[in-house]
């Protein structure tokens, strides 16, 4: 599959919104196109964990991001939750991926049921009918058997469910170090490119290898 030249992404009210940052940031870098969601909750979430304000204005926020990432004119677009004419809410105008990172257990759920209650939602309904890369990063612990029997019904309709859970075998030595490694695993998925952590048998790991059972 070659690399995507458009990929939708939102942001939700569970914690990790450093990893949803970097993914903007890189999908930004890697040249894509981009639509940008997010839920009220994860203006709240923005706020707590990285100090950043999310405007409610989609154009003040699409310029916001633009000036952060340095992003070509029209290279984002910032859609609100209830924008249905927005070409994402359309199977003839989807996108060429999605992740939603991070994914709240609600969104995850809407999503599993086919609610497509706001733009999010749609958004995700309208990859897993068209059958494009839809990944979601869920980050919520212990996991009830609801989460649970939400994401295998997603992960049987064709979404990629991708934990944030990071390896230790490249040896991190920063938080940054960290949401790198996760957000690498969604580039992957997504298949937008990168060179954010070295890949397997590229560099031999100086203590002995991968997880192993």
């Amino acid at each position: 599959m070659s690399a995507p030249r458009s990929v939708t992404l939102a942001f939700t009210g569970a914690s990790g919104m450093p990893y949803g940052l970097r993914l903007l940031e890189c999908v930004v870098a890697a040249g894509c196109r981009v639509a940008l969601l997010y839920s009220p909750a994860a203006q709240v979430v923005a706020k707590q964990e990285c100090g950043l304000t999310l405007s409610a204005q989609p154009r003040e926020a699409a310029r916001m991001f633009a000036e952060r990432y340095g992003a070509a004119a029209g290279q984002i677009t910032v859609h609100a939750r209830e924008d249905w004419l927005a070409p994402i809410a359309s199977g003839s105008n989807p996108a060429d991926a999605m992740a939603v990172c991070p994914c709240s257990m609600g969104t995850l759920g809407a999503i599993a049921n086919g609610l497509a209650d706001n733009l999010i939602e749609r958004a995700a309904d309208v990859m897993l009918k068209e059958r494009r890369p839809l990944v979601l990063v869920p980050r919520e612990t212990p996991l009830s058997a609801i989460h649970l029997g939400n994401m295998l019904t997603l992960a049987r309709a064709g979404a990629v469910i991708l934990p944030p859970s990071p390896g230790f075998y490249t040896h991190p030595t920063t938080v940054a170090d960290v949401v790198d490694f996760v957000v690498a695993r969604v580039l992957d998925q997504l298949r937008v490119p990168h060179d954010l952590v070295p890949r397997w048998g590229e560099a031999a790991p100086p203590h002995g290898g991968a997880d192993t059972a």
